[in-house]
């Protein structure tokens, strides 16, 4: 009956593994799916009540958590004119769509890698070309008019219309 029960973990922890291998949203390499398969057996293994065999596998797992930036945070930092990826060494303008191919939010991507609330995702040169670009089609003006306008003045009273001209009788 353990043979039935150590079969149906194995299954189990396969079925569970391609399931998750399928979904493409995870991104593993080829060399983690064995690990990964590990650590499935042993979950379902202890969940069920067993006795985990692969226990020691599963811990040494645990440390892979561990990520080393590719460069330092003062160096991913040192141009305005980039920011250089942690995950890769990289220079780029924004790293938003760069972290979404990594399957990472910027949360994420600070938490990851110890980084302040306050780090930037996007170059600060790219930054103000984007808000000038904004402020020279106008962008924001509505607001900033509607502002000034209630702080320095009351609301002008609407302009009066001129009548329309009539369109000629037919005769």
């Amino acid at each position: 009956m353990s043979d039935e029960n150590s079969l149906n973990a194995v299954e189990l922890a396969t079925e569970l593994t391609i399931a998750w291998l399928g979904n493409q949203n995870n991104r593993v390499s080829a060399e983690d799916v064995p690990a990964f398969l590990r650590t499935m057996h042993a979950t379902v293994t202890e969940l069920a009540g067993g006795s985990s065999t692969a226990g020691d596998d599963a811990q040494e797992v645990a440390p892979e958590q561990e990520f080393t930036p590719a460069v330092t945070v003062r160096k991913s930092l040192a141009s305005k004119d980039h920011i250089i990826s942690l995950i890769d060494g990289k220079p780029y303008k924004t790293l938003r769509r760069h972290l979404s191919t990594h399957g990472l939010t910027p949360e994420e991507y600070r938490a990851r890698y110890n980084l302040k609330s306050d780090y930037p995702m996007v170059a600060p040169t790219y930054s103000e070309a984007r808000r000038a670009m904004a402020h020279k089609i106008g962008l924001g003006a509505k607001g900033r008019a509607a502002r000034g306008s209630s702080t320095t003045t009351a609301p002008a009273a609407k302009p009066s219309r001129k009548p329309r001209a009539k369109a000629p009788a037919k005769a």
